[in-house]
């Protein structure tokens, strides 16, 4: 894993900052985060594996996921399963690769 690529990839797809930091054997990128907003962390570490097999984590897609879905093969990444609406018509959601080799997704409601 190379967490300043992985850094990169993320501030370009999603328009955020992402703060790199290191403690002793472990490297990280922490996503913004304000007034206890769920947020999240890239890792780097012993132990730590990517995989496109294990748990999807789906990210906030704002008010239309394509805005980012647009921005990820361009960056490094690649789509899996394109925008796509829910089976209950109640929004939408797709799938992609990070630069890293993990699967995630997005939701939004349009």
């Amino acid at each position: 894993m190379d967490i300043p690529r992985a850094v990169s990839f993320y501030q370009a797809i999603l328009g955020i900052d992402i703060e790199k930091m290191e403690i002793p054997r472990v490297e990280m990128g922490i996503f913004p985060y304000e007034e206890q907003m769920v947020t999240g962390i890239i890792t780097k570490g012993e132990g730590f594996n990517t995989s496109a097999n294990g748990v999807t984590i789906y990210l906030n897609g704002g008010d239309n996921l394509q805005t980012i879905l647009d921005k990820v093969d361009k960056n490094g990444g690649k789509i899996i399963v394109p925008k796509t609406a829910h089976a209950d018509e109640n929004g939408f959601f797709a799938l992609f690769l990070d630069t890293e080799g993990n699967k995630l997704g997005l939701n939004s409601p349009n």
